[in-house]
């Protein structure tokens, strides 16, 4: 059986959130997986749904159609999980015990496509939210616009998760325990 080896001009992950198509670059992709069992995370930010026990990770789940505002629907055959490295630093080599990862739930994945040698185009600005969005630039796929995310966002989204999830706990233990 042959190998295929990664073809460096397809840098980008696109996906369908709704109707509309959006990316991640293929860098901080993990892994594409289908959805594992998720445990509430108490006091985590709306869009996440909780965490899940990832390869050993506890990472946090993070719907997108919750975070964009679109309303939820059945979770299907298609609905994929896009485990993502955020990481932040990628001139660093990163060791798996200093990795910080997110899963984005997506309604489907389409293709591994990329820029076609041109860059990204600044994201409109938007009014309200456009920090929830987390929009690193816009490209084109054939006729459709993509947006790109930026993976970063969700690592704050991350650890906020996981420190809200900490304070939750602290305060629930009795008084003198930490």
């Amino acid at each position: 059986m042959a190998r295929h080896r990664h073809d460096p001009s397809k840098d980008l992950v696109g996906f369908l959130v709704g109707e509309v198509m959006y990316a991640v670059r293929i860098e901080v992709v993990r892994e594409i997986v289908n959805p594992l069992p998720v445990v509430d995370l108490p006091r985590a930010p709306k869009s996440v749904k909780g965490v899940a026990d990832y390869r050993g990770e506890v990472v946090p789940v993070i719907d997108l159609r919750e975070r964009f505002g679109l309303p939820p629907v059945p979770r299907s055959r298609k609905t994929k999980w896009i485990v993502l490295d955020v990481g932040g630093d990628r001139t660093a080599k990163a060791t798996p015990a200093g990795a910080r990862y997110a899963a984005l739930v997506v309604d489907s994945v389409t293709e591994v496509f990329g820029l076609a040698g041109g860059e990204l185009r600044p994201a409109p600005p938007l009014g309200a939210g456009d920090d929830m969005r987390g929009i690193e630039g816009v490209t084109a796929l054939g006729s459709r616009l993509v947006f790109v995310l930026d993976a970063r966002a969700f690592g704050a989204v991350t650890r906020a998760a996981l420190a809200s999830s900490a304070e939750a706990e602290g305060e629930s233990a009795p008084p003198g325990q930490p």
